[in-house]
């Protein structure tokens, strides 16, 4: 996708927001355990290698992603730490990940053999760092039975030449929640699961975001640290941090032009809205292919600190909103961010859509170039 360098639209990263957020943690930690910090999905749109070198000032000292081609952009960039690959990859990726030293989650015992079996067949020197997989609730990938799980270890015992067992997790499904039982139910889960991991290996980690703020007892030896590195609270409000949250991200454009509209015109799409007076109509030069939705009408903006109504369907590429006088084109507008004494966050944001933050912002496309500040 093209970068719109010409055009005056763009998502502002604040580097020191990041620093504060990551380095507010790594502080709380317990003497010993890591922070990766998690860059899967661009940094949640605010850009992974960017995040990566603020996060490593601020204490993490390795990154988690979600598939291998990102972690492979993180090493293109010359960052050397470890980093793990939470998702499940594809065998025949097996040897650049052993060269790149970059670690792979594991959920099954044949998919470890098949792994060993093709690192030996290629020569590769290097063995493959792998973290073990529990599911014990999130539903989604690893073990769930310690049947299983005695499996995966005694293939990785078998080729240990091939194999480096260096972690084990899970993922909870409820830690951003203040009803604490279903966390409770995966926590057990999980210890009766690891009653058969001897000896553990050098990463023990269940904590993304919310459980080491909420849950900071059951840290392990490691966290893995996502949406609140991005000033985003995990429950949306719904628990208080220990911590001020600093959001990161700020959203800037432009009126690329403005009208005057008179009574009984329709404006976009559909002809879903139409004026009943006089109105100054200003259009907004990005849309539903820059991360702009289309379930965003009815909205607002902000524009010389004022709340203005998204009016009519989003386009693609434009939108158009009500202004409360004549304004010039070029005049600053404000997606996500602050203007004056008013704010628009991206869980403003969220809540309109009826979906959570870290969907907003990773929905910003790579069509708005990322600009960094402090």
């Amino acid at each position: 996708m093209a970068v719109g360098v010409h055009r005056n639209a763009q998502v502002i990263v604040n580097r020191a927001a990041l620093y504060h957020n990551i380095h507010s943690e790594y502080e709380r930690l317990d003497h010993g355990t890591r922070l990766f910090m998690v860059v899967k999905a661009n940094g949640y749109g605010h850009g992974a290698v960017e995040v990566a070198k603020v996060a490593k000032k601020a204490g993490a000292s390795g990154f988690c992603v979600a598939i291998l081609d990102e972690a492979l952009e993180l090493r293109k960039a010359g960052l050397q730490d470890p980093i793990l690959v939470l998702g499940l990859t594809d065998l025949n990726a097996v040897p650049v990940a052993a060269k790149e030293h970059v670690s792979l989650t594991v959920s099954s015992a044949k998919w470890l053999q098949k792994a060993a079996q093709l690192l030996r067949k290629q020569s590769i020197k290097d063995p493959l760092r792998v973290h073990i997989g529990l599911d014990t609730g999130m539903g989604r990938i690893g073990f769930q039975t310690q049947t299983g799980l005695k499996q995966a270890l005694k293939a990785i015992k078998q080729d240990h030449n091939q194999l480096d067992f260096e972690g084990i997790f899970t993922h909870f499904a409820t830690a951003d929640s203040p009803d604490d039982k279903y966390f409770k139910l995966q926590v057990n889960r999980f210890n009766k699961l690891m009653e058969v991991v001897k000896p553990r290996p050098k990463f023990v980690h269940v904590s993304n975001s919310a459980t080491s703020l909420w849950h900071q007892k059951c840290n392990g030896n490691m966290i893995r640290y996502g949406a609140a590195g991005y000033g985003l609270n995990p429950s949306a409000g719904a628990l208080k941090p220990p911590f001020k949250l600093e959001p990161a991200m700020t959203v800037t454009t432009e009126l690329s032009y403005v009208k005057l509209v008179k009574p009984g015109r329709s404006i976009g799409y559909g002809a879903t809205y139409t004026t009943g007076d006089d109105q100054w109509i200003g259009t907004v030069p990005i849309g539903y292919a820059d991360g702009f939705h289309r379930n965003l009408k009815g909205f607002h903006v902000l524009i010389d600190g004022q709340f203005c109504p998204v009016i009519g369907q989003v386009c693609m590429d434009q939108f158009m909103v009500r202004l409360p006088h004549q304004m010039e084109p070029g005049t600053k507008v404000t997606i996500i961010g602050k203007d004056g004494d008013k704010e628009i966050s991206l869980q403003d944001m969220a809540d309109y859509s009826h979906t959570i933050h870290y969907e907003i912002a990773c929905g910003f496309t790579e069509r708005l170039p990322r600009k960094y500040i402090n």
